[in-house]
């Protein structure tokens, strides 16, 4: 599968992810989507990532949380829709070790994830 066919199959999966937490009374906005790879490095200088990033590929979004209007920043707030993300073939930040990234759904790519 080229690059271009995965991004295109992470995008509809994007979508129907959007689509079932509207479903399950969520609110979502959007997030980062693509970074630059020299903002990919200077996060893991700065110890808030890798260098080799998913989102350099267009292969992660990091979404926001609203249930009840309540905006959501801890990890196990998304577990009901990292399950679903999972479901789909992606994989979920919420179980990222050492530190979880609930917010974070990527699709793997070359062993990435």
């Amino acid at each position: 599968m080229t690059l271009s066919n995965k991004q295109q199959q992470f995008s509809l999966m994007v979508a129907r992810l959007i689509l079932h937490a509207d479903r399950q009374g969520y609110g979502l906005t959007l997030g980062e989507a693509w970074r630059p790879p020299e903002q990919a490095l200077r996060n893991q200088r700065a110890g808030n990532g890798i260098a080799n990033s998913l989102h350099t590929l267009r292969l992660a979004i990091d979404l926001n949380l609203f249930i009840a209007g309540e905006y959501q920043s801890r990890s196990e707030a998304w577990a009901p829709l990292g399950a679903y993300w999972e479901s789909l073939g992606g994989s979920w930040g919420g179980r990222f070790k050492p530190r979880a990234d609930g917010n974070h759904f990527s699709l793997e790519h070359q062993g990435i994830r």
